[in-house]
């Protein structure tokens, strides 16, 4: 784990209390992909798999928490970031601990999220997260998000 995973961590532990009771934990930040695993055990649900509102609150995390580590890296630190809608679609069970995973939007999208927020204070992003199970790469979830960053 790199110096921005564990900060991303210990924000989301210190900010969302229930993010250690989830037991997630931020595995990953590379090429401007973040990785979050969340462990089976403390999300199980009563058919023995993964809870909804555990997985859906894992997709909102990892979308959230790319935007974060995202603009530290562009030394934006005067807004706020909070998620505005999402969707999200369930196409197979998770059955084993689960690792959500928010790749980057393109370059051009990025660049005029940045030039809305600078220009106006405020600017709306959607990404894209997906969770799979352990060992797996077959999407177990999938979550459209907009985040939004105002002053």
């Amino acid at each position: 784990m790199n110096r921005d995973s564990r900060h991303l961590e210990s924000i989301l532990h210190h900010d969302i209390p229930l993010t250690r009771d989830m037991g997630l934990k931020v595995l990953d930040w590379r090429e401007h992909e973040l990785r979050l695993q969340l462990p089976l055990e403390a999300n199980v649900n009563h058919k023995s798999t993964m809870f909804g509102g555990s997985l859906y609150c894992g997709a909102v995390l990892a979308g959230w928490g790319w935007l974060h580590l995202r603009l530290k890296e562009a030394g934006i630190d005067d807004g706020h970031i909070v998620i505005q809608e999402g969707q999200i679609n369930y196409p197979l069970p998770v059955t084993s601990d689960a690792t959500a995973i928010c790749a980057a939007p393109s370059e051009e999208v990025w660049h005029r999220f940045v030039t809305m927020y600078e220009r106006y204070g405020r600017a709306r992003l959607i990404l894209h997260t997906r969770v799979v199970n352990a060992g797996s790469d077959e999407d177990a979830v999938r979550f459209t998000g907009q985040y939004v960053l105002h002053r």
